[in-house]
């Protein structure tokens, strides 16, 4: 069974250096499960550095922006999984929904992330995710900004509760919230 990490910060926090370095100190092989999809020149110049960043830390990579459970059971061979990001995964499942003409709720989310955890949780190794802290903000102006940020909310509480450790990261400074062992 998994241990289960989350890391969760705002933007630009140091989350994913965090994550990358509390993976990188497991042994053996690594896969980065990658959410973000190229939609503008500017995203595939930061995708292409985050790539750089982990060339010499044993990774492979494999990008899916809306499967994560079928990528987790294919996983199962790699020692350590780190998922980046929980966020995109979200919005890729708003995005999946509208082209359907559906509506992605609270209870769907919270659903598909107990599918994905339940994958995790099947994982041999160690299992590292990220996601943004997105409510310490104001509120949205616009009803889908709102459901956007309390789909990810929702997200993150169900990971949060289910998660082994979780670290919250702020201004290059990892805080450990939940779990004992003192992994900074």
């Amino acid at each position: 069974m998994a241990r289960i990490t989350l890391i969760t910060g705002g933007s630009r926090s140091g989350k994913s250096a965090f994550a990358q370095r509390l993976a990188e100190e497991q042994s053996g092989s690594r896969l980065f499960l990658a959410t973000c999809p190229v939609t503008d020149s500017e995203m595939e110049v930061r995708i292409l550095r985050h790539i750089q960043d982990r060339q010499k830390g044993n990774w492979e990579t494999v990008e899916e922006p809306v499967d994560l459970v079928s990528q987790l059971h294919e996983a199962m061979r790699y020692d350590t999984v780190l998922i980046d990001c929980l966020t995109l995964w979200i919005n890729n499942l708003m995005f999946e929904a509208s082209k359907g003409n559906r509506v992605l709720d609270e209870d769907m989310v919270r659903e598909e992330t107990e599918r994905m955890l339940a994958a995790a949780r099947k994982h041999p190794g160690e299992v590292i995710m990220v996601t943004n802290e997105v409510g310490l903000g104001i509120v949205p102006d616009n009803k889908q900004a709102r459901l956007y940020r309390d789909l990810i909310g929702r997200c993150n509480q169900c990971v949060g509760v289910a998660a082994d450790r979780v670290f919250l990261v702020s201004c290059g400074i990892p805080l450990q919230i939940k779990g004992t062992d003192n992994a900074i």
